[in-house]
């Protein structure tokens, strides 16, 4: 009988996350079989998510019914859903964290994205969440924008676990992982222990293709000079980025620096593939799993995109396969005149977008539903 490729994926030292949450996974036992059989070892949120869960389900209605004869605003309904949604998925995953001596089984739950480019906001409201969930498997997500390093420099000196999201440059990955490491060090100075801090390092991968792709379609009828490399270079800068990451990743926590922090029982923070379902279809819809599998990787797949690898999946430790030719292709995306420091700042800018407009459809849904138990 065929080992199913999610085990087989874990066997090669990479987490399996799901990018969903939904509180009828909880109540029916969807989620506790994903992670006896198919070997799940975390979950992720977003606005996104919460807003198609609560607006596309009838999961919540009864909660929110019950929720607006106390008078409770839209937000505040939103965050009490959230916050137990997050908490039931986290008891799931105790005994995988337990198991593993804190090393795996966190859930995610996200800072509002208005407070992307808000510092104090961000602190604020991490700390906050982070004490009303009280679990230790619970991680706050926080954009890795500029405003979001400082925030995340100082919760990881406070012992609060942080995945870091919206990724798509390498140079912002390595503010990143310095904010990490400076946090920790600040916590190993003032005497505490560092064993349970943990955090991930979210890139996002597809975003970055379907913004270069049709750039590149354009170059190859515009500039028939180049139009072969252009061609070569279609669907290869995200996976690209992500190997050349990894390496930062070696280089950074596998050198002098995070040595002491490492002796005193700091874990390194984890890259984690994020945004990994193909959106184009001429593109293999596990292309975004197959050549990033490695060692002390996190990918949270969508759903239908963990349905399919365990399908199909063709599981190899590949993540550092192709290095030169990685490097190569990021050259080449400059010699044909895209900036991709430009690209992955348009990215954030973009990303931030796309969770606030859910998160205010979200909270305009929740707003109605409200209104309808008040009649």
């Amino acid at each position: 009988m065929k080992q199913n490729p999610l085990l087989a994926v874990r066997e090669l030292g990479q987490s399996v996350w799901l990018d969903l949450i939904r509180r009828g996974m909880l109540g029916s036992g969807e989620l506790r079989r994903l992670i006896r059989e198919d070997g799940l070892l975390g979950v992720t949120s977003n606005p996104a998510i919460f807003e198609k869960a609560i607006a596309g389900t009838h999961d919540y209605d009864q909660a929110i019914q019950q929720l607006a004869a106390r008078a409770r605003d839209a937000e505040t309904t939103y965050e009490m859903l959230a916050v137990q949604d997050i908490q039931d998925a986290a008891d799931e995953f105790r005994p995988v964290y337990d198991s593993l001596d804190g090393r795996d089984g966190f859930v995610s739950l996200e800072v509002s994205p208005r407070l992307a480019e808000d510092t104090a906001g961000t602190l604020r409201e991490a700390r906050r969440l982070w004490s009303e969930l009280d679990r230790p498997n619970v991680l706050i997500k926080v954009p890795g924008t500029a405003e979001g390093l400082p925030a995340i420099r100082q919760l990881i000196s406070e012992g609060i676990s942080v995945n870091v999201t919206l990724l798509f440059g390498l140079p912002r990955y390595r503010d990143v992982a310095n904010a990490y490491m400076e946090g920790m060090t600040a916590r190993l100075k003032a005497g505490k222990p560092l064993e349970h801090v943990a955090s991930v390092a979210s890139f996002f991968l597809s975003r970055i293709d379907a913004l270069i792709d049709p750039v590149l379609d354009r170059i190859k009828i515009d500039r028939p000079e180049v139009a072969s490399m252009a061609a070569s270079l279609r669907g290869q800068v995200a996976t690209a980025s992500a190997k050349l990451a990894y390496q930062g990743h070696k280089e950074l926590f596998g050198g002098e620096r995070f040595r002491p922090l490492r002796e005193a029982g700091a874990r390194p923070q984890r890259l984690l593939w994020a945004s990994t379902s193909a959106k184009d279809p001429a593109y293999s819809d596990v292309k975004y799993v197959e050549a990033l599998i490695g060692p002390g990787t996190v990918n949270t797949l969508p759903l239908e995109t963990l349905e399919a690898y365990r399908d199909h999946g063709r599981p190899a430790a590949r993540i550092e396969e192709g290095v030169a030719a990685a490097r190569q292709v990021l050259m080449d995306l400059g010699r044909i005149g895209i900036d991709l420091g430009e690209v992955t700042r348009q990215l954030e800018l973009e990303g931030i977008e796309k969770f606030k407009k859910p998160f205010a459809q979200l909270l305009r849904v929740i707003g109605e539903k409200l209104a309808a138990g008040k009649k």
